[in-house]
């Protein structure tokens, strides 16, 4: 991972001005809300240390909670996200495990692996996300209609984000 440092930081410093300046800008509606910043955390090194995946979620969370003012929703599912990570990782893993610096892309275990892992920790992001942000359970269709439609749309997002940087490694 310090061999790749510098391309790790430009990636979060692309990501996050993606999200900042395009995604946070554009309305979808009140359903939809995508969430490109979370391919940071998702396609970090299976077995970085939980230290600094902590860390980096915890930063990125409160990067986007500073721009969206939303006073630590972010950091928080971040960090939950972070908690959740490495059950994901363990439920997909192969049956030999997982080799030295491999990467949760699809490059890696293909598409259709990623797709599921990104479902999963996308779900379980916005599950705590969208239920904190609501604080109550008396709108539940309202916040599971939210669930469903951002994590539709922040996994097609990313899957598009994947096959850009793939394109992009080609050339």
């Amino acid at each position: 991972m310090i061999s790749s440092l510098g391309k790790y930081i430009v990636n979060f410093i692309i990501i996050i001005l993606a999200q900042v300046l395009i995604l946070n800008n554009i309305d979808f509606g009140i359903y939809i809300n995508p969430f490109l910043y979370l391919l940071i955390i998702l396609s970090l090194p299976v077995n970085i240390s939980n230290w600094l995946l902590f860390t980096t979620g915890f930063i990125t969370g409160l990067i986007i909670d500073a721009f969206t003012n939303s006073i630590g929703l972010h950091a928080s599912a971040t960090v939950f996200l972070c908690f959740t990570r490495p059950y994901i990782l363990k439920y997909f893993a192969p049956r030999d495990g997982y080799e030295p610096g491999s990467l949760p892309v699809p490059s890696h275990f293909g598409n259709a692996w990623f797709f599921k892992y990104i479902l999963i920790g996308i779900t379980a992001h916005h599950f705590f996300l969208f239920f904190t942000e609501a604080f109550t359970f008396t709108d539940f269709t309202t916040t599971l209609s939210k669930i469903v439609a951002s994590t539709i749309v922040t996994s097609l997002i990313i899957m598009i984000a994947q096959m850009f940087g793939k394109r992009n490694k080609r050339r």
